[in-house]
């Protein structure tokens, strides 16, 4: 992904943004009627849900049998269930699995092969549609929703996910002039913030001994413009935010 990206912007002149992929989710509202949605910036409001259905697929491991403990382990961590496994070889294993497509379009491939050395197969294919209690994570910085950083993802996952997410991200933007924060919430719930701090001039620098209200009033006429510039200021965020969301280590 990271040599695409590359490639489109120094050959074709482009600024890219790569997000969180998404997979499509089956809503069904309070009125009966049943929509389809591939973006968390379209989902309707939670009030007029009556449930979600999420694609769930049958997968395949083929793996060697020393490193079965692992892949029960991702998979537990995947909310994966196992069918049924059996030996194909005198040290090699099948694996018979159902996913949540969720789960497995991030970072599923790369767990794969770290945990088995290499050695491990993957393979699956679409099973149905499965009953889901999903939610919808927004994240708001400077408190404007950033629809690039909101994502779909399983309840019991998404405090967690939304802790790590906002104490990543008050790492990689850029300090201001004023306090940013960055809230994750669900729904009208915010489940995490993290405040960067400001950056500050040092305006009594220049005032050597003297009177204490001449730095004072320094002080204060920095507090005040600062206040006035947190009314109107934007935040640049760097594309290096947006990839955060695609790494489960958080």
């Amino acid at each position: 992904m990271d040599i695409v990206r590359e490639r489109l912007e120094r050959e074709y002149n482009l600024e890219l943004i790569a997000t969180t992929p998404t997979v499509i989710c089956r809503v069904t509202l309070l009125d009966g009627s049943v929509h389809y949605y591939d973006n968390p910036s379209r989902y309707p409001n939670e009030s007029k849900i009556a449930f979600i259905e999420e694609p769930v697929m049958k997968a395949m491991i083929v793996c060697p049998d020393e490193f079965i403990g692992n892949m029960m382990h991702l998979i537990n961590d995947r909310r994966g269930v196992m069918k049924n496994m059996e030996y194909i070889g005198e040290k090699t294993v099948l694996m018979k699995c159902e996913f949540p497509l969720i789960e497995i379009v991030i970072d599923f491939y790369d767990r794969l092969k770290s945990l088995t050395k290499g050695y491990a197969s993957f393979d699956y294919e679409f099973l149905e549609y499965r009953k889901s209690d999903l939610v919808k994570l927004d994240v708001i910085v400077n408190k404007e929703p950033v629809d690039s950083l909101s994502f779909i993802l399983h309840k019991s996952k998404a405090r967690e996910k939304g802790k790590l997410l906002a104490h990543k991200l008050r790492k990689l933007i850029p300090r201001q002039q004023f306090v940013v924060p960055i809230q994750a919430a669900i729904g009208g719930d915010i489940v995490a913030r993290e405040d960067i701090p400001a950056l500050r001039k040092n305006v009594i620098a220049k005032c050597y001994g003297g009177d204490i209200t001449r730095k004072r009033k320094l002080l204060e006429k920095q507090k005040e413009g600062k206040k006035r510039m947190k009314m109107v200021g934007n935040v640049n965020i760097p594309q290096e935010a947006f990839l955060v969301v695609l790494s489960e280590d958080n």
